[in-house]
């Protein structure tokens, strides 16, 4: 074998073919190299490598069409047949031959995200199991090349059909689409020869087992299909020996079942052992408290998902199956909803996006709207998005423990109105609602006191104030051990009794709009526009080392740590800040007669031991924009997560803690590469590097003609 390996590696050297195949690899990689990941800055060569992925319909045809039919046309096929080594030998060494000219594309491929490492954090693991599973999919063509060479003496017709053959298995996820959404039994045979599908799943950060199986299985049944077609030329047909043309047969029958039984079992192991995650955010991996969740489920779940399954979402869908290998009483279930239109309606009135997902349990059920499942970040000078965080298992998590907990489980917040109070924004409510929580609105007025069943008060920015009854009620609330979040309105002045609540829970307003005077800590060229100090707490454990927007706060003073009581400063400014008592009629950000010096703190949480078992918590922001989505979207939802913490901590004797799970990043931060090492890496990849090797090829070539 190592033989025929060894000539094979010569002959591709010796002539153009090799030194062209590697070289037009190499252009189109670094055309895409450079597009995306050198001019973009996108740091996932992932990218690059799913742009290339047609280039093997092209390049594999003109590799492979001379292995064998070139052989067969000049006879020279005869010296190898008759030689004293197996016709299996002959096979391998032919096309671990092929496969070597191709890994020296993929070795020089696989340098390039060191190459970018400097410039910014480098996903290895993802770009790593890209170039993994682009080398397994062109392993795989270059198998299916070989055995189309087999069955003819025409290259012309060998690199023909093997375009076609490619072409089919990369379009094949498309055709079956187009036969049937649904799908049926044709698309699920013609499924065993999509060749594209399995390398998505690498390309999309999973080192999947079950597409390694794929790709080695196939080659293998490919390399076993072009040793029988060459076994029938070394071996004349003839009536005495029937017997090894019934023995072939029936070998490729086995062979073929093998390696349909083989994939079927491992497409049934658990998608825990199959699918192994490497995105650097870890998007894919369920978390410890989700695991845990999942083991103490005694009810059936069932999880609806609406969209066909040949248009599901592929991150999505790896997810729900992480789900379903995890607990026997979670069951996944896709309904196309052009067989099944009224489905959706009979757990919600309202229109539902595809790929959306239905949580439902014998006591109730929940809606998951695909649009909630991402998370976005917003240029507001282009008005375009991008997908910043991947929420599916905070979705589905807080999903299924509503619908599976006990109605009087449920706890209640109430959103104080009837002061000129902002609403919650939408993602704000979300949050909430993620957290299991009902969102109540109360008029004071009309209450004789807080409701037993609060687990926890909002009062969001109020411009009018309170009469002295109903602050006196919110005292009391608190006073009974209550939970309260407020946020202040520094247009909003004069509202003595509003401020006589914060004064029991020795906090003052400082008068003014606060202006930050360092650049590092403020947005968009705007002193009043914060991005704080986060300090660390259990309020802002999601947020801690991230950026909070803050626009238009002002300072709240706190009072000394006693006994039963503690202070925590959760956002502060540094000490060139200033607070603007007459901001109207400002003409500096810096320090004014009449101004208050910093550091300030602009959120403020108070703990109060009010007995053993009681401890009551109220959490003052001074900027009542910074719980709204405007807000939210400049810091691409660190607004709302550190929202969700202190919703969490308020209410988190009621064991909602799994319910919040976080969202995570979907992507890291672009990286910048100086526009000189870009065209530098981009030329040497793209021309210098394959001019160089195509002008060996043609000397080698050249020069063994003269011979």
């Amino acid at each position: 074998m190592f033989a025929i390996l060894k000539r094979e590696v010569k002959a591709y050297f010796q002539t153009v073919t090799g030194w062209l195949f590697i070289a037009a690899v190499l252009v189109l990689y670094g055309l895409y190299f450079y597009v995306y990941n050198l001019r973009a800055g996108y740091p996932y060569i992932s990218y690059s490598l799913s742009a290339i992925a047609f280039i093997m319909l092209i390049t594999v045809p003109v590799l492979t069409m001379r292995s064998f039919a070139e052989e067969r046309h000049s006879r020279t096929d005869q010296l190898i047949l008759t030689a004293p080594v197996s016709v299996g030998k002959v096979v391998l060494g032919k096309y671990l031959a092929m496969a070597f000219v191709f890994t020296i594309d993929m070795v020089i491929i696989a340098i390039t995200p060191l190459l970018l490492m400097s410039y910014g954090t480098i996903p290895l693991g993802e770009s790593y199991a890209a170039v993994l599973g682009f080398w397994l999919y062109g392993c795989a063509c270059i198998a299916v090349g070989m055995f189309i060479s087999s069955l003819t003496e025409s290259q012309v017709i060998s690199a023909v059909l093997t375009f076609v053959a490619l072409f089919a298995g990369y379009m094949m996820g498309s055709i079956c689409n187009l036969i049937s959404e649904s799908g049926n039994l044709l698309t699920k045979i013609l499924g065993c020869y999509d060749f594209y599908t399995p390398l998505d799943n690498f390309m999309n950060g999973t080192l999947d087992v079950a597409g390694i199986v794929y790709y080695v299985t196939i080659i293998g049944l490919l390399l076993f299909l072009t040793g029988q077609s060459v076994q029938k030329r070394r071996w004349s047909i003839s009536s005495k020996k029937i017997s090894t043309g019934v023995f072939s047969t029936g070998m490729i029958i086995a062979m073929v079942a093998v390696t349909v039984v083989v994939n079927l079992f491992v497409a049934e192991l658990p998608a825990t052992w199959t699918s192994i995650d490497v995105t650097s955010t870890k998007i894919y991996s369920i978390t410890d408290d989700t695991k845990d969740y999942l083991k103490s489920l005694d009810e059936d779940v069932t999880i609806y998902v609406l969209v066909s399954d040949a248009s599901k979402d592929t991150k999505l869908d790896e997810t729900l199956q992480r789900y379903e290998s995890l607990s026997n009483h979670i069951k996944v279930s896709y309904i196309n909803p052009a067989a099944n239109p009224t489905f959706a309606a009979q757990y919600t009135d309202s229109s539902v996006t595809s790929n959306s997902m239905i949580v439902v349990s014998s006591a109730r059920s929940r809606v998951i709207d695909y649009n909630d499942v991402y998370t976005y970040s917003y240029d507001y000078s282009s008005y375009s998005r991008s997908i910043d965080g991947y929420d599916a298992e905070g979705q589905l998590t807080s999903a299924i423990q509503y619908v599976t907990m006990d109605s009087t489980e449920l706890p209640v917040i109430y959103q104080v109105s009837g002061h000129g109070e902002t609403a919650l924004s939408g993602g704000f409510t979300e949050a909430i609602e993620k957290a299991n929580i009902t969102l109540s609105d109360l008029a004071l007025l009309k209450e004789d006191a807080v409701p037993e069943d609060a687990a926890a008060l909002i009062i969001n920015g109020p411009t009018t104030d309170f009469s002295e009854d109903d602050a006196s009620k919110v005292i009391d609330y608190i006073n009974r051990g209550g939970k309260v979040l407020i946020t202040c309105n520094f247009q909003a002045q004069g509202l003595e009794n509003f401020e006589s609540i914060l004064s029991a829970c020795g906090m003052e307003r400082v008068s003014g709009i606060v202006m930050e005077n360092d650049k590092s800590y403020y947005y968009s060229n705007t002193p009043y526009y914060l991005l704080p100090d986060v300090n660390s707490s259990a309020y802002t454990s999601s947020v801690s080392g991230s950026y909070i927007f803050a626009p238009y706060s002002e300072a709240i003073t706190y009072g000394e740590d006693t006994d039963d009581t503690t202070y925590t400063a959760l956002l502060e400014t540094t000490d060139k800040a200033v607070s603007k008592t007459d901001a109207v009629n400002a003409t500096t950000s810096e320090l004014e007669e009449g101004d208050a010096a910093g550091p300030f703190a602009v959120a403020v949480a108070m703990e109060k031991t009010i007995d053993e078992d009681t401890v009551a918590k109220v959490v003052v922001a001074g900027s009542v924009e910074m719980f709204a989505d405007s807000a939210d979207q400049i810091v691409s939802g660190n607004n709302s997560a550190m929202f969700t913490d202190i919703i969490a901590q308020m209410v988190g004797d009621s064991d909602l803690a799994t319910s919040v799970i976080p969202t995570k990043d979907y992507t890291l931060s672009a990286i910048t590469v100086d526009a000189a090492a870009g065209i530098l890496y981009g030329l040497g990849l793209m021309i210098v590097l394959p001019v160089i090797m195509m002008i060996l090829g043609i000397v080698i070539w050249a020069s063994r003609r003269k011979k």
